[in-house]
């Protein structure tokens, strides 16, 4: 089984016994109220899917993954993973917080090291390679604030499942991929509800690995994107129908959408390494979104960033070629673009939310039969 990110795959989940010991005490500490989206962050820190983190980064990493797409011990790592904090520090570094959700529940425990102030306008230019407000990761950036809080954290409980009974941790992927017998394993992002593009991506990838993860997002996305509910019933249909039943494992990853194009296509790989996956697909314009990033932005990206430990494939976007009959890609068919009917997942979202029917060469009619355009956010 690959190694996860960093050579070991991190838990910071507390036993039952000492979740209940520290809750006893928990009347006499400071507590934060923090997001969904923090929450969703913390679970996916204790369980492993960002190792190697350990906690809420600090400001020198931060500093590191804005400059050089590494943590300060040289491991890649692209994105921001942090906490914001309140302007007023409620603790001392040397403290520990109780991280608790909307209704005061106790989620979780930040060991405080630093409090810290950040130029959210420097962070959104290095992660987006924008200022625009107009992006939905810049405004979301600007709405968090600007002083943030690192330090080690330990999950008391799992926040609430987004996607009731298919959110698994890398512990249980790790576990399914070995009773299946699969030594390599695609990984495969999506926020989308899958169409034919992405099907004939992902049956490519099948012709090379003994398996695939279809691991949807279900955190956090803008207004226009498909619930969770619909990316997931249209899987399951999907997988019902057309694949191979001990071939693809489905599971939802429970985390926002940054929306960072380049970066965040990094940073789902790494990810995906983490649930045991052993290859990943990185498509045309992968995590990006309102004409912010080059078509293959991201192709170009991995060649900078260097080895990840798990092997990128750099997939042609495909379409739907009217005199070759079927889904093609530029590398595959040779026919002028007067022949090519696109398919990209804005393209499918714009139909769905005007009620127009979807054509049987952009969706599997099964799938679009379980859609509605009350299935968008």
């Amino acid at each position: 089984m690959i190694a996860a990110h960093g050579g070991k795959l991190i838990s910071r989940v507390l036993s039952t016994d000492k979740s209940r010991r520290l809750l006893e005490n928990a009347r006499e500490m400071q507590t934060l109220e923090v997001s969904d989206d923090t929450l969703l962050d913390m679970a996916n820190i204790a369980t492993g899917a960002f190792s190697p983190l350990e906690g809420f980064m600090g400001q020198q990493d931060l500093i590191d993954v804005l400059a050089s797409n590494s943590l300060q011990d040289g491991t890649i790592w692209t994105l921001p993973v942090v906490l914001p904090s309140p302007q007023k520090p409620l603790a001392r570094p040397g403290e520990d917080v109780i991280l608790t959700d909307g209704e005061g529940r106790p989620k979780g425990l930040l060991h405080l090291e630093e409090v810290f102030a950040h130029n959210q306008e420097e962070t959104a230019q290095a992660v987006f390679g924008t200022t625009d407000l107009l992006h939905p990761g810049v405004k979301k950036m600007a709405e968090e604030g600007s002083h943030l809080m690192s330090g080690k954290i330990e999950l008391i409980k799992m926040p609430r499942p987004i996607a009731p009974g298919w959110e698994m941790t890398p512990l249980q992927t790790r576990e399914a991929f070995r009773k299946n017998g699969w030594q390599t394993i695609t990984g495969f992002q999506t926020r989308n509800v899958p169409h034919r593009a992405h099907e004939y991506l992902q049956k490519v990838a099948l012709e090379i690995t003994d398996g695939i993860l279809l691991h949807p997002l279900v955190g956090w996305k803008k207004s226009g994107d498909y619930s969770p509910s619909a990316i997931m019933r249209g899987y399951q249909t999907l997988i019902r129908h057309y694949y191979p039943k001990d071939r693809a494992l489905l599971a939802a990853l429970a985390t926002k959408m940054r929306y960072a194009g380049p970066k965040e296509a990094i940073f789902h790989a790494i990810i995906r390494k983490n649930f045991g996956c052993t290859h990943f697909i990185i498509g045309r314009d992968h995590a990006g979104v309102g004409g912010f990033y080059r078509k293959y932005e991201a192709h170009e990206f991995v060649d900078v960033v260097g080895d990840l430990g798990i092997e990128i494939l750099k997939l042609k976007g495909p379409y739907y070629c009217k005199r070759c009959e079927s889904i093609a890609t530029e590398k595959t068919c040779p026919h002028p673009e007067d022949a090519h009917l696109s398919i990209s997942g804005t393209q499918v979202r714009a139909m769905l939310a005007a009620k127009e029917k979807l054509p049987k060469e952009f969706m599997r009619p099964e799938v679009s039969e379980e859609l509605s355009h009350e299935d968008l956010l």
